[in-house]
C-alpha cells in the first residue's frame, strides 16, 4: 500500500476529530499509567514498563507505537508517588512523542484498599516528514511544508480505587484541543481544524476471582469515548497458573479479536506479549497487530508479595 494511502486514514481519524487519537493497546491493563496517573498511586513497589506495538503488520506505514513508564512510591507512608511516561507514536510520514510526568495522592481507605488521585503534565512533539508521501501533486500547498517539533502542552486527571482484588478508574489522560498543523499559508479555512486533539474519556474495571489454589481469573474491560466518536468497548478475560503463567483474550467491539500470554520469569521480571485478529476490512491488507510488553517491580520488601491482584 503506497503512503497516500496512510495519510488518508490519518486524516480521516485525527484531521475532523471523529475517531480516535490516542495510540491503541491490547494489554492496556498491563499499560494503565499511560491513560491513568492515579494507577501509579496504587502500587507499592519502584517498577518500570517498557511496550512496543506494531499495528496492521504488513501494511506500508502502519502505526507503530513504544512506550516507556516508571513509577515509585514516595516516603514511608506510600501516599504520594511520581512518574514518567514516555510514548513515541509513528504513522506512516509522521512521528508524534509524548512525554509527561505523573504525580498521585493516595487516601488509604482500609489495609486492603485505597482511591488515589492522578495528575499528568508534559508536552507533544510532532514532526511530519512529506517527502515519505507518494503524492499526486507534488505541488500540493497542504504537504508543502514539514512540520518540525511542533510542541503542545499537555495536562491530564485520573482517580483509580484498587483492593488487593480490584480496580476502577476514570481519567482523561490530556484535557487541552491543541491544534497541530499551522495552516496561515493555506487558504482553506476548514484546513485550519486538521489535527485537533479531542478529549479521551476513559473507564477502566477489572476483577480477580479464585478459581482454585492455583489458578486465578480476571475479566477486565475498558470503555473509551471521544467526541463525536462512537464509544469503543474492549473485553477481556485473563487466567493465572501458579502465580506464573498468564493466558486471555480480548475483543474490541467491531474492531478486534485479541489473544495474550504472559510469564513471571522471576519475582521481578513479568513479560507479555499480544495479537490481534482485525474484524474489519483492513485485514485483507495486513497480517494482524503484534504487541510485547515488559515490567520490572522492585518491591521494598525481599520476597515478592503475593496478592490476588496481577494488574
Amino acid at each position: 500500500m503506497k503512503y497516500y494511502l496512510i495519510l488518508l486514514l490519518l486524516l480521516i481519524s485525527v484531521s475532523i476529530g471523529y475517531s480516535q487519537q490516542d495510540p491503541q493497546y491490547t494489554q492496556y491493563m498491563y499499560n494503565t499509567q499511560i491513560i491513568n496517573s492515579g494507577y501509579i498511586g496504587s502500587k507499592d513497589a519502584l517498577g518500570f514498563g517498557l511496550l512496543y506495538r506494531t499495528q496492521w503488520a504488513g501494511f506500508d506505514g502502519s502505526p507503530k507505537t513504544g512506550s516507556f513508564t516508571f513509577n515509585t512510591p514516595l516516603g514511608d507512608h506510600k501516599r504520594n508517588a511520581l512518574g514518567v511516561s514516555i510514548v513515541s507514536d509513528k504513522i506512516g510520514p509522521s512521528n508524534n512523542t509524548v512525554f509527561v510526568v505523573d504525580y498521585a495522592y493516595s487516601l488509604i481507605l482500609a489495609e486492603n484498599s485505597r482511591l488515589s488521585f492522578g495528575l499528568k503534565g508534559g508536552g507533544d512533539f510532532l514532526d511530519i516528514d512529506y517527502s515519505r508521501l507518494n503524492l499526486a501533486d507534488d505541488n500540493d500547498p497542504h504537504f508543502g511544508q514539514n512540520v518540525d517539533k511542533k510542541v503542545q502542552p499537555q495536562v491530564g486527571a485520573g482517580i483509580y480505587y484498587n483492593t488487593d482484588r480490584m480496580y476502577l478508574g476514570v481519567s482523561v489522560p490530556n484535557f487541552l484541543n491543541s491544534k497541530h498543523y499551522n495552516s496561515d499559508n493555506i487558504d482553506d479555512v476548514d484546513a485550519e481544524v486538521l489535527a485537533v486533539d479531542r478529549l479521551h474519556y476513559f473507564l477502566i474495571a477489572g476483577y480477580v476471582f479464585d478459581i482454585s489454589d492455583n489458578i486465578k481469573f480476571k475479566p477486565a474491560t475498558m470503555f473509551k469515548w471521544v467526541s463525536g466518536s462512537p464509544l469503543q468497548a474492549d473485553v477481556s478475560a485473563n487466567f493465572l497458573f501458579n502465580e506464573k503463567f498468564t493466558l486471555g483474550a480480548a475483543y474490541r467491539w467491531d474492531a478486534a479479536i485479541s489473544a495474550m500470554a504472559g510469564f513471571q520469569i522471576n519475582n521481578q521480571l513479568f513479560i507479555g506479549m499480544g495479537y490481534d485478529f482485525q474484524t474489519t476490512d483492513i485485514e485483507k491488507y495486513s497480517d494482524g497487530s503484534y504487541e510485547v510488553f515488559l515490567r520490572f517491580d522492585l518491591f521494598n520488601k525481599t520476597e515478592r508479595i503475593l496478592t490476588p491482584r496481577f494488574f
